[in-house]
């Protein structure tokens, strides 16, 4: 291995038998400044000093793994794909992801990003091969894990978004009872009511979710969750441990003049609206403000609601958009306008009803907390443009009243032990959006994972 874009693999010397699999598969040959550092792989082979190379202690991994929140090892599956063998590939997938079909649509691929194939031609594309075997294989072809011993301890999870689906399958493998409450009327949290199906086709949602049911976890919908200042009700209705994934569903505000009346429509509300196919209508000029995947996933509904034009704001220039690359070209080839370096100080009004924005023209300065250059307002540029609706998708934020009596942040988000996701309340752990803000499904699947496991030493 050689020295990554943002990992740093190295060669464990005491483990290399000299086959030159990875000599022939590095791309460092063709990049210059790699062929001069002493420790990469070809420099040592090279220089036949292999023998003298000490294998350091950090990053032993590939960086594709390393960026990976859950630490999948992608050569594994690639290299079955790579012989025909689908099947055996997908299942390999599933020992580490329990959700290989919905991170193939909605993923951001960070493991990409640290490919160093990207230096010779182009990343591998592990998303796209993750999506094709799972839709290849159906899903569900692959046999179900075998289960642990089974437990007395009975758990409860908290919401069906990635988190705590990640979490009732692993618990479940582990032997233990697993009660799912969702409040909404479908499963799958924001996967299902936050993504259009567009994005992520309903058909596999449902098939990822049914065969985590089939492992035995019981799944209540419309079952709304309030904790009320303790975790003694719960223990009295018998679950000895609770993972909370409730996620982030609350808009953010613009706190603009004029937002407090009727016809402004908010991000994840507008979504869901259009996911569990309540009637809803749009204008024929529809202004959007904000840069996510929420942001873009609005204005590319608001299109197929028969709006006329969709012109998306955002205040910082794209290199800045969090949204995923992808998902932005996507919505430019749809017919999206994205006016950047604005912000909206104001909203006109006819009547009742939105007429259009004043807008500032922005610049940006020194980089802020989020590492992102901070937008400025230019004195002095501020503009009208017409609409006729206005959606604001610029955040979100927890739902403080199903979280009553734990440690919050002053967010909204809950505090909890970073390596358990253990809350200040014994028994209870928090997990994903509810505990990091809005994030990527990947993330919320790695909290998941890491809850479940503490859960387990937690009752053990």
């Amino acid at each position: 291995m050689v020295e990554g874009r943002t990992h740093i693999p190295v060669i464990q010397a005491d483990r290399c038998r000299h086959c030159e699999v990875c000599l022939r598969g590095c791309p460092a040959e063709l990049i210059a400044e790699y062929r001069q550092e002493p420790q990469s792989l070809r420099a040592t082979l090279y220089r036949g000093k292999m023998k003298n190379v000490r294998a350091r202690e950090k990053n032993l991994s590939p960086p594709c793994q390393e960026a990976c929140p859950i630490h999948q090892d992608a050569r594994e599956y690639t290299a079955l794909i790579a012989r025909g063998k689908f099947s055996e590939a997908l299942e390999k997938i599933r020992k580490v992801n329990p959700l290989p079909m919905i991170c193939g649509f909605v993923c951001h691929h960070p493991c990409e990003e640290a490919c160093l194939r990207e230096a010779v031609d182009h990343p591998v594309p592990l998303r796209m091969l993750k999506r094709f075997i799972a839709e290849y294989e159906k899903g569900d072809r692959t046999p179900l894990p075998k289960k642990n011993r089974k437990k007395k301890s009975r758990v409860l999870v908290v919401g069906s978004g990635p988190a705590g689906l990640a979490a009732a399958h692993d618990l479940a493998l582990g032997g233990y009872p697993v009660t799912l409450w969702e409040a909404l009327p479908v499963l799958g949290g924001m996967l299902a009511v936050g993504i259009p199906e567009f994005r992520l086709p309903r058909g596999g949602l449902r098939q990822e979710i049914e065969r985590i049911q089939r492992l035995g976890v019981v799944m209540e919908t419309r079952h709304i969750f309030r904790l009320n200042g303790g975790a003694e009700n719960l223990r009295q209705l018998g679950y000895a441990a609770v993972f909370i994934a409730t996620g982030a569903h609350r808009s953010l505000k613009l706190r603009l003049p004029g937002e407090d009346r009727s016809g402004i429509f908010y991000g994840v509300e507008f979504l869901r609206r259009v996911n569990l196919g309540y009637p809803l209508a749009v204008g024929k000029n529809v202004a959007v403000i904000g840069g996510g995947n929420v942001a873009l996933d609005a204005a590319r509904s608001a299109l197929r609601l028969g709006a006329e034009m969709v012109t998306l704001y955002y205040r910082r220039s794209r290199r800045e958009m969090p949204a995923i690359p992808e998902e932005v070209d996507q919505a430019l080839h749809e017919g999206v306008k994205i006016n950047f370096l604005v912000a909206p100080v104001k909203i006109l009004r006819r009547g009742e009803k939105p007429s259009g924005l004043v807008l500032v023209r922005m610049q940006l300065a020194e980089p802020d907390e989020s590492g992102r250059k901070r937008p400025l307002p230019i004195a002095g540029s501020e503009f009208r443009i017409p609409a006729d609706t206005i959606i604001a998708a610029i955040g979100q934020r927890p739902d403080r009243r199903a979280l009553k009596g734990l440690d919050l942040k002053p967010d909204g988000t809950v505090r909890v032990d970073s390596p358990t996701g253990a809350t200040s309340l014994k028994g209870i752990f928090a997990g994903g959006d509810v505990v990091n803000g809005p994030g990527w499904a990947i993330e919320a699947i790695a909290a998941g994972k890491k809850a479940a496991e503490a859960i387990h030493r937690f009752l053990s």
